[in-house]
């Protein structure tokens, strides 16, 4: 089944024909109802008639995370505050998170592009979705929520945690579908197994899962665990949340709706478009969002894209599965962390040395760990065991209350962490992905 089947299925050359128009529509909008972005476009020269057709997007400027967090609270949007029906706000490095908005006709889009995922992904009008994503300024539980009562589907709006519930509910419901991090998922058959229900008896059939990076080997993993069809959903806030494109039942990449988020593949050192096959960032640009619509948001993930018909019938463009980042950031249990808000806390602590790594692992059926090793000056070290554990619970409880995730810290002697000539080696990822 195809949600919907005429943009889904669309001709490339029709679609160039639509993405040609709602680009210039775009250019327009921001003109009239966006001064940050007006302000932008005429630093540039730019007007809405310098947009022609689609090819013409790469002479509008890029707009970045920077650009959100510059604008903070709301300078991006392009509609006053009593049009918003909805405000989600995600994390950023340090200071300013970035904060979307989404007025009553962006829900509903956001509505359409959630049941095109969940029918890609295999679900049918009638099914019930347990969603273990969080509800929240997070988008992830409310976009998959909005997409199922969409598509006609009974909502068990568990949000995150409660790993005993989320099971027992499994078991007496049994919903057909299920929404969560992959991570999570391996983690809730190791509690299944000591609550004696046997993962390969649960009602699941259909995973969506997302939100954090994750690899064929995972994938397999899970679908031997629990006899699942696991499939990839990608998203982002500053674009809508989840539904910017989802696995088929095939799982040779995920389908983007490029009717309303038009991607390109550029390289990330020169900006300039990659060259065709090759694996380079995403850029996507929203066509048809009207609170705070982005030209050119440079996503910082590393993809390649097929632009071939899928087995399924769809003529969308598939993306794989992420392959990398251009800046430093990294998911943990779908949370946002950059090395540099650990540095910010670090710095306000007495005691401790500019100097830090993270090191995150996925042990087989647990969760994602994240350490922060943290050196310490001398003086400190040498301190009895229980100041350093206070100091260790110090940094941990500011750390945690920054980040929204548990963490471990491991206090150091000076010196301990390796030293570079170039750019500092923040981070240490041992999951396999």
């Amino acid at each position: 089944m195809i949600w919907n089947e005429k943009m889904e299925c669309i001709s490339k050359d029709d679609l160039l024909d639509l993405a040609s128009q709602r680009l210039k529509n775009m250019v327009s909008y921001l003109s009239a109802n966006c001064p940050t972005y007006k302000k932008n476009l005429d630093q540039h020269g730019l007007t809405a008639s310098d947009i022609r057709n689609i090819g013409d997007i790469i002479k509008l400027p890029f707009t970045t995370k920077d650009d959100m967090r510059d604008s903070y609270p709301f300078g991006l949007f392009s509609r006053p505050l009593q049009d918003i029906a909805e405000i989600h706000v995600s994390s950023g490095t340090t200071g300013n998170p970035t904060v979307v908005g989404y007025t009553k006709d962006d829900i509903k889009l956001w509505s359409e592009v959630m049941a095109r995922a969940l029918c890609c992904a295999g679900a049918e009008p009638g099914d019930m979705l347990q969603n273990a994503y969080g509800y929240g300024l997070f988008t992830g539980g409310l976009g998959l929520h909005y997409g199922a009562l969409e598509m006609g589907l009974t909502v068990i709006p568990v949000s995150s945690g409660q790993t005993k519930r989320q099971l027992k509910l499994m078991d007496d419901f049994k919903p057909r579908i299920l929404s969560c991090t992959p991570s999570y998922l391996l983690y809730m058959a190791e509690e299944a197994k000591e609550m004696g229900l046997d993962p390969q008896e649960s009602s699941w059939q259909i995973g969506v899962l997302g939100a954090e990076p994750w690899s064929e080997s995972m994938r397999l993993e899970i679908e031997q665990l629990w006899n699942i069809l696991a499939t990839d959903i990608y998203g982002l806030s500053e674009i809508i949340g989840p539904g910017v494109a989802q696995e088929c039942k095939y799982k040779d990449g995920l389908h983007i709706f490029w009717d309303v988020f038009y991607p390109e593949i550029i390289d990330p050192e020169s900006g300039l478009p990659a060259k065709e096959g090759q694996s380079g960032e995403l850029v996507i640009t929203t066509l048809t969002k009207q609170g705070i619509p982005l030209l050119r948001y440079r996503t910082r993930d590393i993809v390649s894209i097929n632009y071939e018909k899928c087995a399924c019938g769809r003529t969308s463009p598939r993306i794989s599965k992420i392959k990398g980042r251009t800046d430093d950031m990294i998911i943990v249990r779908g949370i946002n962390v950059f090395p540099s808000q650990i540095e910010h806390v670090l710095l306000g602590i007495e005691g401790t040395q500019p100097h830090y790594q993270l090191v995150v692992d996925r042990k087989s059926g647990e969760l994602d760990d994240l350490e922060v090793l943290v050196e310490v000056e001398e003086k400190i070290f040498s301190d009895e065991i229980k100041k350093l554990r206070a100091l260790e619970e110090k940094i941990r409880k500011e750390i945690e209350s920054v980040l929204g995730i548990l963490v471990k810290v491991k206090l150091v002697e000076p010196k301990t962490i390796e030293r570079s000539m170039g750019k500092a080696k923040r981070v240490i990822d041992k999951r396999q992905v």
